[in-house]
């Protein structure tokens, strides 16, 4: 068992608070396009009765069992036969910062398996807690990556007992927490963060960078904390990790070795391709205008905030682009624009509020899908939930460009979901699952979980 840490520190310091451009609508087009083989899709219902459901993810152990987290500090599985067990897998609410149920962003936000879990029983969850006692005077909460270890003699209970602490990172603000921690194929894992909240990557927490025109922020600042990145660590080769030795910024005394990417706004929904060239995609949640999906590559600068999307962002303006800015960093690093974009539904065309990062399907049950990038949207406003199946194409021509679309779902008002879409899931058959709510908040017990089918 690892020994516990209540603040890590870097060997480079602290680590506190811490396709191309295609025409008249961007990068990748953001009008759906009509195409026969991927009219629609339904929904089948696999449980429900759920808390603000955030993942889904499979058990690596083969016993076909599906493990869901609610946002509300709890961990569900779904047997192999499809009952949902009544007894949660794991109960940490009461180590969880206090939520607000009409909305928060904050929780227990990720949960991923070790990949030798049938032999180790480790696992590992991402959650919001209280500020821990040494953190900046003013900011909200702290971020814990923890390890698990399941019950030895019941394979269905988590050991309340076994956590050890791997990393805490102090939050400004409530919001752009990221969260969905996942294991990549060679083994590591990977933790999204957000930029630190509030709004524009501005305000208390938010750091300098070198980019004049816009306030802040973290998202292009990989000097002075970790937010706005994605980490990339070793959680066997060290206490209580190391650090994988291809990391990007090893070599640079002035870069913490954790981060993998950066430029980053809230990459809360993050996947690996299981075929293919196993690449990583990451939906980033925007800010007023443009929503936008990434494949994110050691030492990227994914723009954020002097772009959103593909687009000039100004911090003194978030609802109009600037005509111009920079295509690349201090550093001399360029600034990567996303494979897809969409707009806010409070513009012309727009298709919703907040990208929810989905998968690369690779499963048997929907060939149209296959190789085709599954992903959505949060709703198209704040009141009732309307979310959205949205469908990324790679490129099949020479212009390089994925394309976007939207999926009818049958039987639901306008093709739309009709619920809040709250993120999806894959199973070891590599099947996809959509979590969905009635509530806006973490509160109720309205949450669902779909599986996609091809059935009328």
């Amino acid at each position: 068992m690892r020994d516990s840490i209540y603040f890590v520190q870097s060997n480079k310091f602290i680590l506190a608070a811490v396709c191309l451009v295609t025409g008249g609508c961007g990068v990748g087009c953001s009008e759906p396009q009509s195409e026969a083989s991927v009219a629609s899709v339904s929904l089948e219902i696999v449980a429900d009765g759920l808390t603000a459901p955030l993942g889904l993810v499979p058990v690596p152990d083969q016993t076909g069992r599906l493990f869901v987290v609610e946002q509300t500090g709890t961990i569900r599985i779904i047997d192999a036969d499809g009952e949902l067990r009544p007894e949660p897998f794991l109960d940490i609410s009461d180590e969880l910062v206090g939520l607000n149920q009409g909305y928060d962003e904050r929780g227990l936000l990720g949960l991923a398996f070790h990949p030798d879990y049938a032999q180790n029983g480790e696992f590992f969850v991402y959650y919001s807690a209280p500020l821990r006692s040494e953190g900046q005077n003013g900011f909200d909460h702290t971020s814990h990556l923890a390890m698990f270890q399941v019950l030895q003699d019941d394979p269905n209970r988590a050991d309340p007992d076994s956590e050890s602490l791997l990393l805490q990172v102090d939050q400004p603000q409530s919001n752009h927490n990221g969260g969905q921690i996942t294991f990549g194929p060679d083994g590591y894992l990977y933790i999204p963060l957000g930029d630190g909240g509030d709004a524009d990557d501005t305000g208390l927490g938010h750091a300098e960078d070198w980019y004049d025109v816009n306030e802040g922020g973290n998202g292009q600042d990989i000097e002075q904390n970790l937010l706005g990145s994605i980490l990339r660590i070793d959680v066997d080769g060290g206490e209580p990790y190391a650090i994988p030795p291809d990391n990007p910024f090893v070599d640079d005394e002035d870069v913490a070795d954790e981060i993998w990417a950066y430029g980053l706004r809230n990459p809360f929904g993050v996947s690996f391709d299981s075929g293919g060239k196993r690449q990583l995609f990451v939906g980033d949640v925007g800010q007023n205008l443009w929503e936008e999906v990434d494949i994110v590559d050691a030492g990227g600068n994914y723009g954020w905030n002097v772009k959103e999307g593909a687009h000039c962002f100004s911090t003194k303006n978030p609802n109009e682009s600037l005509d111009s800015c920079p295509d690349t960093d201090s550093r001399g690093e360029p600034l990567i624009d996303p494979i897809l974009e969409y707009r806010h539904a409070n513009q012309d065309e727009g298709l919703g509020i907040s990208v929810i990062g989905g998968y690369v399907y690779r499963g048997a049950a929907l060939d149209q899908l296959r190789g085709r990038y599954v992903f959505g949207d949060f709703s198209k406003g704040w009141g009732a939930g309307d979310g959205t199946l949205l469908l990324g194409s790679p490129p099949t021509g020479t212009d390089g460009a994925w394309t976007l679309k939207e999926v009818a779902v049958r039987d639901r008002s306008n093709g739309r979901i009709g619920e809040f879409v709250r993120a999806f899931g894959r199973d070891q058959a590599g099947e996809l699952y959509v979590l969905t709510a009635d509530n806006l908040g973490p509160s109720g017990d309205s949450g669902k979980v779909y599986r996609l089918t091809s059935g009328s």
